[in-house]
């Protein structure tokens, strides 16, 4: 999705993705050509980031921070599984709400392991996260509805289908109307809320 960030950041910019040179690179590689000074400019992801910007003068033109919902993560399950598997992806929402307690409750701890498994510094780590949005049980159901910008994943779908068919990574739009799934947020949250 780097890709799409970096056309939304040149839209932002006023320039059109015919005023660069676009090198589709894996992103270790493009980091290592960005660090080499092979290329201008990269787009990588965390931890990539940091040693992208150890070149000297380097700095960020922009980040997901700026779009907001533009590179969202999520929860991801086949259909066939959903249907024949329903309690198993309800018990990963419950464990996904649970482990945002933990953090809530223990953020310390919470860092020093997330930056562990990360394979960063407790102080890269804390950077990146200032990028990371995590939503709320009621963000979460929000963003199942539908709207007209990025807060809704209905919205954002709609907008990563069309830069993937303009860039060809697709032959055809897929059918959209199965791709999200609220019924098991929504029973955490009713659960939740009797609690």
């Amino acid at each position: 999705m780097d890709h799409f960030l970096l056309l939304l950041g040149l839209q932002k910019a006023g320039l059109a993705a015919t005023d660069i040179n676009f090198q589709p690179l894996e992103t270790g590689k493009a980091t290592a050509a960005f660090t080499a000074g092979q290329v201008d400019a990269v787009g990588v992801f965390a931890p990539f980031t940091t040693e992208a910007l150890k070149r000297p003068k380097s700095k960020e033109l922009f980040s997901s921070k700026d779009f907001p919902g533009a590179i969202p993560d999520h929860l991801v399950f086949s259909r066939k599984f959903v249907d024949a598997h329903p309690d198993q992806v309800q018990a990963m929402v419950e464990t996904w709400f649970a482990t945002q307690d933990y953090i809530k409750a223990n953020p310390d701890k919470a860092i020093e392991i997330m930056a562990k498994r990360g394979g960063v510094s407790v102080p890269e780590y804390k950077n990146y996260a200032t990028g990371t949005k995590i939503f709320t049980v009621e963000e979460n159901l929000q963003a199942f509805q539908p709207a007209k910008d990025m807060s809704s994943l209905v919205f954002a779908a709609e907008q990563m289908t069309a830069f993937l068919t303009d860039v060809g990574l697709v032959k055809k739009k897929p059918d959209l109307t199965k791709l999200f799934d609220d019924r098991f947020v929504k029973a955490y949250a009713a659960n939740a809320k009797k609690a």
